[in-house]
């Protein structure tokens, strides 16, 4: 509902600094504290919560930073080295010489 009103500085602030970014939230202490301006609040506790149960269903999470708002980095692709692409290979290729000897 925030969010349908333009609203959603408001909404931030409520998921991040007001609720359990304690990190963030130390930061917005100090800042006022000091007189400074407040930095960008940070990811939410919950966020780590999610991303460790969906790891627990056996899924891979990669979290990437963003060089701004709404704009990610591009995805830095690693290829792998040679010998692992062969070793993978020689491995697959063992599997399945091992699964055709189960069929006769």
């Amino acid at each position: 509902a925030l969010e349908a009103y333009g609203a959603a500085h408001t909404l931030q602030e409520l998921l991040t600094v007001k609720s359990d970014d304690t990190v963030g939230r130390n930061r917005i202490y100090e800042a006022i504290v000091k007189g400074e301006e407040a930095r960008p609040p940070g990811l939410p506790e919950s966020f780590y919560v999610l991303v460790k149960e969906i790891e627990s269903l056996g899924l891979s999470i990669e979290l990437r930073e963003t060089d701004g708002p709404g704009h990610s980095a591009p995805p830095q692709i690693e290829e792998p080295a040679v010998e692992e692409k062969e070793e993978k290979t020689a491995a697959l290729d063992s599997l399945i010489g091992d699964l055709e000897g189960l069929e006769s």
